[in-house]
């Protein structure tokens, strides 16, 4: 669960490629365009002036084509590549200012990557490997063995801890990578197209398994890819850049339902919206009764003004406990029942407001109205049939 605190801020970073970045940013910053730079200086504009704000616990994607800048961005946040101007600031410290020194401890304990290629070391064990971050930090054996066995069993490779990596499938090293990240303990994590080289079947298991890790860590990550259905799938936000910018920044739902030009457009045609969209975007008002308060024949009455068949029913706590619908409601009346709770079905379709439409499908075959939930349990809206199909079409 993502908090309001902004984890990393950028502010109008600039990556210039190039024997000459400072009169090559003093071009760019009076309105060049990165060709005319190019054939003027020989530089190469990577990052063209780019600000957002990511928040703590946030899984933020950027996502572009060969050449868009993303995974420049990306190295900018831990140093790997020097910012040729502007601020990245983590937890409040601007790290494009600070010594060698300080960015090599925020590197040990504060931000840690995992990479495409899985950078492991052949001749160490797996559970070395996951352990290689905190022996550079310094800790002592015994310790950092318990801390990759502990890692390894997050991420399902305990069994493995003792193979070297040559014994492991493509998707099993990108697992222990994974874990020699997490293993750090770092709040922030980097992770630089991760899942690309793998298979297809192995990436969307992967993409799950992430999905997984982070419901229960809440790391803050920023992922890169240049696949827009894997950037839907495991963006809380993401931003999407061409030629150095960000085209456009939002949630899946705001990309998919609000695209700002014909390139992002062009990026969405064959996504399936099914996919991306969240029940809680579409959810409409509830309409619904307390258990405490109303009694059949008012509540019949308040349906009948309202011209609806169906309404749901809470408890104290805002929490659905039943639905009634007009016919039910009139059977209670016929043989003298004026409670609500004996009148009402307590069998009913119910999601969490995050559940993508796609797996809700089998849900609208009943014909009720689907209670949408959130993180508490408490009613957030209703989903209809027609409600689901109206948001499928582009």
């Amino acid at each position: 669960m993502k908090s309001s605190k902004q984890k990393i801020i950028i502010e109008n970073l600039i990556k210039i490629y190039g024997n000459n970045p400072r009169k090559a940013l003093k071009m760019f910053r009076d309105g060049a365009t990165k060709d005319y730079i190019l054939e003027r200086t020989g530089n190469v504009v990577g990052v063209a002036d780019v600000s957002l704000e990511i928040g703590e616990g946030e899984l933020f994607v950027v996502m572009g084509l060969s050449g868009s800048g993303k995974s420049t961005l990306v190295r900018c946040i831990n140093s790997l590549i020097p910012a040729t101007s502007g601020n990245i600031y983590i937890d409040g410290e601007d790290i494009v200012h600070v010594s060698d020194e300080r960015m090599r401890e925020l590197r040990r304990t504060q931000v840690t990557m995992v990479f495409q290629r899985f950078g492991l070391f052949p001749h160490k064990t797996v559970a070395e490997n996951v352990a290689y971050g905190l022996k550079v930090r310094g800790v002592e054996k015994k310790q950092r063995r318990q801390k990759a066995l502990e890692t390894l069993e997050v991420v399902g490779l305990a069994q493995w801890a003792d193979y070297h990596p040559s014994k492991l499938s493509g998707g099993m090293q990108q697992r222990v990578g994974l874990a020699r990240a997490l293993a750090t303990d770092a709040p922030i994590l980097l992770m630089d197209e991760a899942f690309s080289a793998l298979d297809p079947l192995i990436r969307r298991e992967m993409q799950d398994e992430l999905i997984r890790l982070q419901q229960e860590l809440h790391k803050t990550i920023v992922f890169i890819s240049h696949d827009i259905q894997e950037a839907l799938k495991l963006a809380d936000r993401l931003a999407v850049m061409k030629d150095g910018y960000v085209v456009q920044l939002g949630t899946p739902e705001e990309i998919i339902n609000n695209p700002a030009d014909d390139y992002i457009r062009a990026f969405i045609q064959d996504v399936n919206r099914a996919s991306v969209i969240k029940v809680g975007a579409i959810a409409r008002n509830p309409n619904s009764f307390m258990l405490e308060s109303k009694l059949v024949k008012a509540a019949m009455i308040e349906m009948s003004a309202e011209d609806r068949e169906q309404k749901y029913v809470l408890d104290g706590d805002g929490k659905p406990v039943g639905l009634v619908t007009a016919a039910r409601l009139a059977k209670a009346l016929e043989v003298g029942e004026n409670d609500i709770a004996k009148a009402m079905a307590r069998d009913f379709p119910k999601v969490d407001k995050t559940t993508k439409l796609e797996e809700i499908f089998p849900l609208c075959q009943g014909g009720e109205a689907i209670a949408v939930v959130d993180g508490k349990g408490k009613l957030a809206g209703v989903v209809e049939q027609s409600d689901v199909f109206a948001n499928m079409v582009n």
